[in-house]
């Protein structure tokens, strides 16, 4: 796990402090993620209302975290994904405006304002997000992208992203590069709660991965859309739960099969699967010629996620959802 930097507070603009932001809910879901949360926490202002949702039974003692703050409150997700645990937070929270945001990253507090802002500013604006970048301050590929075609998975499985970067199915864009995306990253993102719960807020048929990617459809059908803040850069290591590496890699292959088998006959859906597949069956390749055979593996996890439509967590298969 990379160690991620304390990002600099935001500056106040020319001739005073930001503009007020409305009162909002921080939650967050964890699985095995209590050094993540402490380290997010840290961060923070100790009176920020909190919601910790555990997917994990209380076994790392995230209890002890909220009785330690002012205005945190503890729900038990009961393991069923993070999808239902968003929900969960956002259904029970007192507050107007809920930022979702994941345990891994490392937000400053105006960062969560200004996502918060850009909200309440707009009315057709269904979320914002800010843009997650690596420990070294590059942009992530994924903080956003494009609903799945058979020509953007053509594109990726390539690797022709890297060259047209709005090809394909992730978005990588630049600090405060103007873009339009069919969905953005729920690491850190804020929702009017009444406007989430009319959309039926994550969809719970995916245990995680692509319910971002199906909250973004159901906004676009419901004539919303979400701004994707590329000036809000907020540090972020993918892969903070105590989940396996490679267990959630088959879990990201197996929700992408099962969203595109979803919205797509099986003529669009198969070719999507297999392209894809197929691309990885290149990476495995390439890792192997590099002798890291753990990263190898992570993709040929990814491939069978692809091809099965199954996965597992904690040896319990969470697919199996209508």
């Amino acid at each position: 796990m990379s160690e991620l930097p304390q990002p600099a507070g935001r500056e106040a603009p020319p001739g005073g402090a930001p503009r007020q932001a409305p009162p909002f809910e921080l939650v967050v879901v964890s699985y095995k993620s209590r050094p993540q949360i402490e380290g997010l926490l840290a961060n923070l202002p100790d009176d920020l209302p909190v919601c910790i949702v555990d997917n994990a039974a209380g076994v790392d003692g995230l209890e002890e975290i909220v009785k330690a703050r002012a205005d945190a409150r503890y729900l038990d997700g009961g393991g069923a994904g993070f999808a239902h645990a968003a929900n969960l937070g956002a259904l029970t929270s007192p507050h107007e405006y809920v930022v979702f945001g994941n345990p891994d990253s490392r937000p400053t507090i105006e960062d969560y304002r200004e996502v918060v802002r850009t909200v309440a500013g707009d009315p057709a604006c269904a979320s914002a997000s800010a843009t997650m970048v690596s420990s070294t301050g590059a942009v992530e590929l994924g903080t956003a992208g494009w609903e799945p075609t058979l020509r953007r998975a053509l594109v990726h499985a390539a690797g022709i992203h890297k060259v047209f970067p709005r090809a394909g199915l992730f978005a990588k864009p630049q600090p405060h590069e103007v873009i339009r995306v069919d969905w953005t990253t729920g690491a850190c993102m804020a929702v009017r709660r009444d406007t989430f719960l009319a959309l039926g807020g994550f969809d719970e048929r995916y245990y995680v991965y692509n319910e971002d990617v199906a909250f973004g459809r159901a906004v676009r059908e419901r004539g919303l859309h979400q701004a994707l803040r590329t000036d809000v850069l907020v540090p972020h290591a993918s892969g903070g739960s105590g989940a396996p590496s490679a267990e959630m890699m088959r879990l990201r292959g197996a929700s992408m099969a099962r969203y595109v088998s979803r919205y797509n006959s099986a003529g669009v859906a198969g070719p999507i699967r297999f392209a894809l597949a197929l691309g990885y069956v290149t990476r495995v390749l390439q890792q192997l010629a590099k002798r890291d055979v753990g990263r190898a593996r992570e993709h040929l996890a990814y491939i069978q996620g692809l091809l099965t439509q199954k996965a597992k967590v904690g040896g319990q298969v969470v697919t199996d959802r209508a």
